[in-house]
């Protein structure tokens, strides 16, 4: 089998990568739309191949799929940030709906059928009340910022051309997602940096914070890996998936914990700048269904996920 893998040298995309040329026999290719990532493939072999296509171009994408040809496609690029939707909602929704939409077009002028599993975001679900968790699929979607919105129109997209072309796409949405090599522009690795900074004495010994009484279900993006590539090979075309661990810590919680693996003595404060237009209180994830259906299971505890991080920051903190 060969599978495509856009967003390839992103966080998600990179952990993917490295986890499916460990575990299968796979023929990988992988897009993205420049290499400035690229750094985080470093350790692989040859059995990639790797090249630049940009999905808001309809031609680039589908000279990509011309030339690729792939059996099955993981599509993980998009526009990831929250934050930079509600300053750009426009930007978000071009990369995210749009982008979806040209690589679609481009399987279909290649005159392709590919299984393709769509990365979605269980952000789409927005506003849950508290009595609604555990999330499930059929979960009533209130979605709280353009970022929500433009993966619910990504996964809502997926599923009319699974009705109107017969398209065996494949829908995940999965809940928070943490680990080695992720921004810093999420709250777990703005943590994990800033602490990794404080210790290396390249920062005052203050963490800033946003708001800590948001509940999360966290789910290592090394178990996600794994929850992809179980999509791709047993997940039933034109269904929806939630991926999670099933419990919610806050954020408060995640803080200290991570304190907890420093010796220094770090002060915290909070920064309105942290804080966003609308939070959402608690999400906890059901993943049932999809458990059900490919006896996938997360295997890694939150405990190693935070260590790893942590570590990760302190590497690229020696570095800099």
């Amino acid at each position: 089998m060969l599978v495509l893998i856009t967003g390839a040298t992103g966080f998600v995309g990179s952990h993917l990568v490295e986890y499916l040329e460990r575990e299968t026999d796979w023929e990988l290719a992988g897009i993205s739309r420049t290499l400035r990532h690229a750094g985080n493939l470093q350790r692989l072999s040859s059995r990639l191949r790797l090249s630049t296509a940009d999905l808001n171009e309809p031609a680039s994408i589908e000279s990509a799929i011309a030339a690729v040809r792939p059996d099955g496609i993981i599509h993980l690029a998009g526009q990831p940030l929250e934050p930079i939707s509600w300053l750009d909602p426009a930007a978000t929704f071009r990369i995210n709906v749009i982008g979806l939409l040209n690589l679609i077009q481009a399987t279909l002028k290649c005159d392709l059928r590919p299984r393709i599993v769509l990365g979605g975001s269980a952000l789409m679900y927005g506003l849950v009340k508290d009595e609604e968790n555990p999330i499930n699929e059929s979960q009533l979607p209130r979605p709280a910022s353009p970022y929500a919105v433009s993966k619910l129109a990504a996964d809502y997209t997926g599923y009319q051309y699974f009705l109107s072309h017969h398209l065996p796409i494949v829908r995940l949405r999965p809940f928070n997602q943490l680990g080695p090599r992720q921004s810093p522009d999420f709250a777990v690795a703005a943590f994990a940096q800033q602490i990794a900074e404080i210790e290396a004495g390249k920062r005052e010994p203050i963490l800033r914070v946003g708001n800590l009484a948001a509940a999360r279900d966290f789910l290592d993006v090394r178990d996600a890996a794994a929850a992809y590539r179980a999509a791709l090979e047993r997940g039933e075309a034109g269904e929806a998936y939630n991926v999670g661990s099933g419990e919610a810590h806050t954020m408060d919680f995640i803080l200290h914990k991570l304190l907890e693996l420093s010796s220094a003595t770090i002060g915290v404060e909070r920064d309105e700048a942290r804080f966003r237009p609308v939070d959402l209180p608690r999400i906890v994830c059901d993943a049932g269904k999809f458990r059900r259906a490919t006896g996938w299971q997360p295997s890694i505890p939150l405990e190693r996920s935070l260590f790893d991080t942590l570590q990760y920051w302190r590497q690229q903190t020696s570095r800099s």
